[in-house]
């Protein structure tokens, strides 16, 4: 049976920057480190539609508006460590950002993508004169399955190393290629059954998700007073229309501001990280800071706060777990906005019955709302995420709810998020390739973009 501390050490974790790059960079970098100090020659990755899609316009941290995957990439060759998991490129400097750039310039990286692949998969293969050394992440963001040098294999979850007992291996990830991520114990689950591990929670585990909280806060702040990395400013501007009494300074309004301008920064590269939910950044910005500023306006304690975060994060990971750790539709606002309900409502004193209702409400608002890749105006749908499970969390509390089924929600929110899970996976599996279209038809007619987009 799942614990609360294996939850949050697996689904709830700091990340630089957004996940999708990430995990290129992860890959290159641990498979780069199998080379021990001779000199890359080339590299190239091959991904799934989804880590491609959300790789191609987004903001790598600490790198003055470098965008992409192939950045990310050459990045991890010059300054990343594995050891590092997500954070992997954290200790980038402005030398590393300029090799970088001319080693995408002169195209010794390679990103494709394979469609044939679903969700989270990364394979980078990194060469130098003697030698090639690979490293393939399934499934979760930082889950490396196989490393291998020279066609052998030496680290990840498929090593001899890590077989049923065996020594665990260092890749930080399950001792069996063959085990069960976190996400496949939760799809598992029912909803009562993963809310009930709230009841383990304890000092220590109140004391990480508060620091999650502090450091997703100090995001927004980051966001909302560095004009260099506040994205397309819509943190910025709604936080002006207020402060000129243009529209109201309502909840609802703090809620999407705050939401608004860490997404601003996160997505255009700050050099700070964000305590993720469900393997995304962005999914824990929705996640955590609405729980925070409305526990923070009703006076709640520290206690109360961190546990109604464990709520929305567990809630979170319960939607993400049926619909996959990448999908077609935003997980942002379906996933992580259900969490926050469920997280609000505790809050206010509500238990099961009324973040079910609240989650319910989120999803019959939002499912179908399309994941149309990584970037700045993914700002816009986290603010939804988080307004919209805030409104949700006031109407269940008030008794409201989706009363019956009718379209996709249905009698259980078990069964709603199978539904999402199932127009999701059949009814917009070509909702990835269309989108990859556009933006690389964009790309070919503006051929003087950025050559790391």
């Amino acid at each position: 049976m799942l614990s609360m501390k294996e939850f949050l050490k697996n689904e709830v974790r700091p990340a630089y920057g957004c996940t999708e790059p990430g995990a290129v960079a992860l890959a290159v970098a641990r498979a780069r480190e199998e080379l021990e100090g001779d000199p890359v020659t080339s590299v190239k990755v091959e991904v799934s539609s989804s880590i491609y899609k959300n790789g191609l316009d987004v903001g790598i941290p600490g790198c003055d508006g470098a965008r992409g995957n192939p950045m990310a990439a050459a990045l991890a060759v010059r300054c990343g460590h594995s050891k590092y998991g997500l954070e992997v490129l954290k200790d980038v400097t402005r030398d590393d950002v300029e090799a970088a750039r001319e080693w995408v310039e002169d195209k010794k990286v390679e990103v494709l993508h394979n469609p044939d692949h679903k969700g989270v998969y990364v394979r980078a293969e990194v060469r130098s004169k003697k030698h090639v050394a690979v490293c393939l992440i399934e499934h979760e963001h930082s889950r490396i399955t196989e490393v291998t040098k020279d066609g052998v294999i030496t680290g990840g979850s498929n090593s001899e190393t890590s077989k049923p007992g065996g020594p665990a291996n260092s890749e930080g990830v399950p001792a069996s290629g063959s085990a069960p991520t976190v996400p496949d114990v939760i799809s598992k689950m029912s909803y009562r059954e993963l809310l009930s591990l709230i009841e383990q929670i304890d000092d220590e585990d109140i004391k990480f998700l508060m620091e999650g909280a502090r450091i997703n806060r100090e995001m927004a702040e980051y966001g909302l007073n560095n004009r260099d990395y506040c994205g397309l400013g819509f943190g910025v501007g709604l936080n002006e229309l207020i402060q000129e009494g243009r529209i109201s300074e309502d909840l609802g309004n703090i809620i999407r501001y705050q939401c608004y301008s860490a997404s601003d920064a996160r997505m255009s590269g700050a050099l700070l990280p964000v305590m993720s939910s469900a393997g995304s950044g962005n999914h824990g910005i929705t996640a955590v800071l609405p729980v925070l500023v409305l526990g923070e306006k009703l006076g709640k304690s520290r206690d109360e706060i961190a546990c109604a975060i464990a709520v929305s994060h567990l809630s979170t990971s319960f939607v993400k777990s049926r619909l996959g750790r990448l999908s077609s539709v935003c997980g942002c606002v379906v996933a992580a906005g259900a969490g926050a309900a469920a997280g609000m409502v505790w809050l206010m004193g509500g238990r099961e019955e009324q973040a079910g209702a609240a989650m319910q409400i989120v999803l019959a608002d939002t499912a179908g709302m399309v994941c149309d890749g990584a970037k700045e105006s993914c700002a816009l749908k986290v603010g939804i995420g988080g307004v919209e499970a805030y409104t949700a969390a006031l109407l269940a509390m008030n008794g409201k709810c989706v009363s019956r089924s009718q379209g996709i929600v249905d009698d259980s929110i078990e069964k709603t998020v199978e539904n999402i899970a199932q127009l999701s996976t059949e009814g917009m599996q070509s909702a990835d390739k269309v989108i990859i279209e556009i933006c690389e038809a964009r790309v070919n007619e503006n051929p003087s973009e950025p050559p790391m987009r």
